[in-house]
């Protein structure tokens, strides 16, 4: 079968698929972010798509929800807006609901037409015109990171090179202090982690003090920009646009998140997971270094492999038939992307990294229709830019132990992965 996962030499996926056999389907709970922490989930989503691709939780941490998990279902919630909501009043875009007095309005927490109108405004950062000019900027940043490494050494490509860069991209696209471009990395961090002991912070109070503090350092810069002739970054064209200029507090800190989090969470853990996947691929690795020109097909395969965001969550807006399953109004319905990035019905292969796929596009890691990602193309081209970069300096970047990855069944990251460079 190639549309489950290839379990040999796993010990801990042959105990989750053994688990996942013999678990009743009642029992199931695919959003518990241990089992992606453990990377143990994928199992699970290839039972459900077989036996239940349309299930529903009864009872979770995050209270009941329904998982969508084929790729075409996932399509036709995600574009069906009249019936699935993403607004933020009804509990917002992952599967943990936002307490109501917390509840901040974003762009992609929105529906039509405001939605758009908002969305419109930051557009202009990824216009072709505007991507060349980005471009230079990335492949410098990008040499001077990659130049400083160490060799001969273990190091943590996530802090080192996949933060630092991403971080970096953050501050210019928003005209950041760059002093202080750190802080745009914790407070993406913050925005998306759960909190529980040991992890990120402790308790929700904490979580919401930080986010405070972003709210406040971002009031004072939109201040000056507003006082300031139209500039490039997204803060100015924010803050002199006819659509949010006059946001309320929350509607501004929550597209704020977004942008953060946007450009963030998802290219760092796909540049992080695309050294993983050679590294566990080396046959691919091989056939890269042999043909850099394969960089195209491998950006958009890697981006698939990975699924830095492994779900995106609706509400119902009415009571509605779904695949023989009855969907009441109000109900969580939770679009599992990683899932649907594996389905072998529309996937050949889909458990294999194959950088030259003939389709590598067709994958739903930003999403599909009114919402999908609005910083596709600079996703792209920062990890191709990066890539291209990478293979000029180093033959071999070594992954030398199994990554520590995120607290999470929303962001599907990496808090670590130990590399070496040979000199």
């Amino acid at each position: 079968m190639h549309g489950t996962i290839d379990l040999a030499g796993d010990s801990h996926l042959r105990a989750a698929r053994d688990a996942a056999q013999s678990m009743p389907l009642a029992d199931f709970d695919v959003g518990n972010p241990e089992l992606f922490q453990n990377d143990s989930f994928w199992p699970y989503f290839d039972r459900l798509r077989r036996d239940d691709p349309v299930h529903y939780c009864r009872d979770s941490m995050f209270g009941p929800y329904w998982s969508v998990t084929k790729y075409n279902d996932i399509m036709d919630v995600e574009t069906n807006h009249a019936v699935f909501s993403s607004a933020s009043s009804l509990g917002g875009i992952t599967i943990r609901d936002v307490a109501p007095d917390l509840r901040r309005e974003s762009f992609i927490a929105m529906d039509q037409p405001r939605h758009s109108a908002q969305r419109k405004t930051v557009a202009p950062m990824f216009t072709p015109t505007h991507l060349d000019q980005l471009a230079i900027n990335i492949r410098k940043r990008s040499a001077e990171c990659l130049d400083n490494l160490p060799k001969n050494e273990t190091f943590d490509w996530v802090d080192q090179v996949s933060i630092e860069l991403t971080t970096q991209m953050l501050a210019v696209l928003f005209d950041f202090p760059w002093e202080d471009r750190r802080k745009l990395t914790r407070w993406s961090d913050i925005a998306t982690t759960i909190p529980h002991p040991g992890g990120l912070v402790e308790t929700e109070d904490q979580r919401q003090a930080e986010l405070l503090e972003c709210a406040t350092y971002f009031a004072r810069l939109w201040k000056e920009r507003i006082n300031q002739p139209p500039k490039s970054d997204l803060l100015s064209m924010m803050a002199h646009s006819d659509a949010t200029r006059d946001m309320d507090p929350k509607n501004f800190l929550g597209n704020l998140i977004l942008l953060i989090v946007g450009g963030n969470d998802t290219t760092r853990n796909t540049l992080s997971g695309s050294v993983y996947a050679l590294n566990k691929n080396p046959d691919q690795y091989q056939k890269l270094r042999d043909n850099p020109d394969l960089i195209d097909s491998f950006v958009p395969e890697v981006i698939r492999w990975q699924t830095p965001l492994a779900h995106m969550r609706r509400t119902a807006l009415e009571d509605i038939e779904f695949r023989g399953r009855q969907i009441r109004k109000g109900d969580k319905v939770v679009m599992w992307y990683v899932s649907g990035n594996r389905d072998e019905d529309v996937i050949d292969h889909p458990y294999e990294f194959i950088i030259d796929r003939a389709r590598p596009r067709t994958h739903l890691s930003f999403g599909f229709g009114i919402h999908r990602c609005v910083g596709i193309r600079l996703a792209e081209l920062q990890l191709r830019i990066i890539w291209e970069e990478i293979l000029k300096r180093y033959d071999n970047i070594e992954v030398v132990g199994e990554p520590k990855r995120v607290y999470s069944s929303f962001v599907k990251g990496y808090e670590t992965l130990p590399v070496r460079i040979a000199a």
